[in-house]
């Protein structure tokens, strides 16, 4: 969605987009575990 976003605002230009673009991109930040994390836990589980 992230990526949408930046695509529609680089076509447009529209400020709104942009806002839209770090209101979702600061909302990724703040989620509780990252991503690579969970995968390397996975990948490598602690016994």
């Amino acid at each position: 969605m992230i990526d949408f976003t930046w695509k529609i605002f680089t076509q447009t230009g529209c400020i709104d987009t942009y806002l839209l673009f770090k209101e979702l991109e600061k909302e990724n930040q703040e989620l509780p575990g990252n991503q690579n994390e969970e995968l390397a836990q996975i990948d490598f589980p602690v016994s």
